[in-house]
């Protein structure tokens, strides 16, 4: 975090925009959960095998992000409703 404080977060997704990639990740509490639903989206890169985070302080640039995000949510809700429509009914 800006403060030098931690958050321990599980990766939600790495995906390009533009000529970019960013990473989707939600924070999770001490109990490894996360009830508020909040998501934080950073750009992404990896120099020599080390992933690096940096904040996306251009407003269309996070708006362009975002949108991506959710995409990948839309499309994510999508698949699984139509894996629950091809499923055998009990």
């Amino acid at each position: 975090m800006e403060d030098d404080s931690e958050v321990e977060c599980a990766v939600i997704a790495i995906y390009p925009t533009g000529d970019k990639e960013y990473i989707a990740l939600l924070p999770l509490d001490e109990n490894g959960d996360n009830k508020d639903g909040e998501v934080y989206l950073y750009r992404y890169a990896e120099n020599d095998g080390t992933p690096t985070l940096d904040n996306i302080d251009d407003d269309d640039e996070y708006a362009a992000a975002a949108d991506a995000f959710d995409e990948i949510l839309d499309k994510a809700e999508y698949d699984e409703l139509v894996d629950e429509e091809d499923a055998p009914q009990s």
